[in-house]
């Protein structure tokens, strides 16, 4: 609680409100219990007042002013729903909409669209009162993993925040000027010509169906339906604390069991967890680590499982590809060991197997064309779909979510540790890998497994560790804003570290790009990352097993099939390469 000295008393709608100084009066009302809408404002990347949906009325104002920009006062008096505030943001709504591409029974969005609600909120009908000369713009469809429709762009420039202030890519902006202003990449070049990294920051802030994934649940109905196609499907570790959002469950349920009931009904011959193969992961990068450490390779190692972070290195850090892990992420080695290994104990032809994965992550929409991710004539994976397409997958088969029994995966790839789940939240690979290579560097076994100073959402987080005599300095970025921050400071010496993870999207996977999309009234004012992170958390510590490497299907997949981490088996299945591209 702040100290008194510390607040500001206010009247909101009449009501005595007290607010820490500093805050605006959008924060104000919060506190008093009223939402006031918003389009373009987004907690700490987007306050520009540009929208005008927030607009309220203060006390000698001469004009109504735009609540998420505006501080509140001692004594100020607020009136956030009188005659002239609601409507102001109809008449605001309708121009608006005077330029916006009405689809909505075929949006995307529809249903889960600001923009929609709030005409909703605000009985604004479809009468074309401020219609005139709209310009036309194609559905730029270039790049691998999204469409951009910029008939539906509202201009709050959400989506040029997130890519620039986050993400540090910044391939979007405003072209043109006046009545003609709209997003787009410099030159109005395509998306797909550009050093995009895929990421889909940009999606999950859209307050509209102006930027959505390409949705591939098409060609999962397709394989579904082919007698031939043997179809499994892989789900990612943060999958399963994100999935029931979809269906209206509260932010950060685990709803594991009834997703894999759902697939099931679905008609997948198999459900599969990829925890399994983020503890495969493990043993592969611990390994690698542990032998560069020993051999003097190079280093600091960087985790390469985040493709987000892996094509933005590729385009603006090319120097540190070196220092890259050549381990395949956890998705593209399901694949590969599904193609082999499994195909093999199922006797199947890989070529009547298709895999299907459910990611957090539009970017694993392009990791699956990548170079050197395919050793069957086709890539690890067909189709990588996002939470977001899972969700609207389910609900397309007539499948009640919420009233489904719990069920366990299918064998044999259903085994996995805690090590495995953790990997959804940022710094949890990070201590997945030292839970496997402390021991294998010191031969002795753990008292705690439990590396906190690597958890939580902070952008970066440093921490040495004392290991087998040696002084271990490990770092952990997540949002490529942060990533480019910290390789920074490795390139001008300020930093030494031997062991670095990188996420793409803030706060890890468990805010990905193919996450359920939330409205800024949640996102706004509820930690999306640390609630989703905690159910991350708590399955691990509920997990007997907690590292990678006593995993029972480890032990059977390398007895098996692998031999041992690093062999050449594994090599050839488990590892990949990178390269240099363009920076635009």
């Amino acid at each position: 609680m702040s100290d008194m000295a510390d607040m500001v008393n206010v009247k909101i709608n009449g009501r005595d409100v007290a607010a820490p100084i500093g805050s605006t009066i959008l924060e104000a009302a919060r506190i008093a219990g009223i939402e006031i809408p918003t389009l373009c404002y987004l907690k700490e990347i987007n306050a520009i007042g540009a929208c005008r949906i927030c607009v309220v009325e203060v006390k000698g104002a001469r004009t109504l002013v735009a609540a998420c920009v505006f501080p509140v006062s001692e004594g100020m008096e607020v009136q956030t729903s009188s005659p002239l505030v609601l409507q102001s943001r109809k008449m605001t709504l309708e121009l608006i909409l005077s330029t916006h591409k009405r689809e909505c029974l075929s949006c995307v969005r529809s249903g889960n669209c600001e923009l929609q609600k709030l005409c909703k909120d605000f009985k604004v009908d479809d009468e074309d009162r401020f219609d005139g000369h709209n310009p036309e713009y194609a559905v730029d469809d270039t790049s691998m993993h999204m469409r951009r429709n910029d008939n539906k762009c509202i201009l709050c420039r959400r989506c040029v925040a997130a890519c620039s202030r986050w993400q540090n890519v910044s391939v979007i902006g405003p072209n043109e000027r006046g009545f003609n202003t709209h997003i787009g990449c410099a030159f109005d070049e395509d998306l797909g010509n550009v050093s995009c990294v895929s990421c889909g920051q940009c999606i999950v802030v859209c307050p509209t169906g102006a930027i959505y994934e390409k949705d591939e649940t098409d060609k999962v109905w397709e394989a579904l339906a082919d007698p031939k196609k043997h179809v499994i499907i892989q789900t990612a570790p943060s999958t399963r604390v994100t999935l029931g959002e979809c269906f209206g469950m509260p932010v950060g349920t685990n709803v594991e069991g009834k997703m894999v009931a759902a697939l099931r009904r679905v008609g997948f011959h198999g459900v599969y967890d990829t925890d399994f193969a983020a503890d495969l992961t493990i043993m592969e990068e611990a390994h690698e680590f542990v032998e560069r450490v020993k051999e003097g390779g190079t280093l600091p190692m960087i985790t390469s499982c985040s493709p987000g972070w892996v094509k933005f290195c590729e385009h603006r850090y090319p120097e540190f590809i070196p220092n890259l892990s050549t381990c395949k992420s956890p998705q593209q080695m399901f694949g590969a060991i599904a193609k082999s290994w499994y195909a093999q104990k199922k006797g199947i032809d890989v070529k009547d197997l298709f895999v299907v994965s459910a990611m957090p992550c539009t970017a694993k929409k392009f990791e699956v064309g990548r170079d050197a991710e395919e050793k069957f004539g086709a890539s690890d994976v067909d189709v990588a779909l996002t939470t977001r397409e899972l969700g609207r997958l389910i609900n397309r088969a007539g499948i009640m979510f919420t009233e489904l029994p719990d069920e366990a995966f299918d064998a044999p790839l259903d085994e996995s540790s805690g090590a495995g789940v953790i990997f959804g939240a940022t710094g949890g690979v990070m201590e997945a890998a030292l839970r496997t290579a402390v021991e294998e560097l010191t031969g002795e076994q753990l008292g705690s497994v439990d590396f906190t100073e690597v958890r939580g959402t902070q952008g970066i987080k440093e921490a040495t560790y004392t290991v087998g005599g040696l002084t271990v300095n490990i770092a952990v970025a997540s949002g490529l804003q942060n990533a480019a921050r910290l390789l920074d400071s490795v390139k001008s010496g300020e930093k030494q570290y031997h062991f670095i993870e990188i996420m793409g999207c803030p706060g890890g996977c468990i805010n990905g790009g193919g996450q359920p999309v939330q409205p800024a009234s949640v996102r706004n004012f509820v930690d999306l990352k640390s609630v989703r992170a905690a159910a991350l958390y708590q399955a691990d510590r509920e997990n007997p097993i907690r590292k990678s490497h006593e995993s029972p299907l480890m032990k059977k997949l390398y007895a098996e099939f692998l031999s041992k981490p690093g062999s050449p088996k594994a090599h050839e299945l488990l590892h990949t390469h990178y390269k240099k591209r363009a920076r635009f």
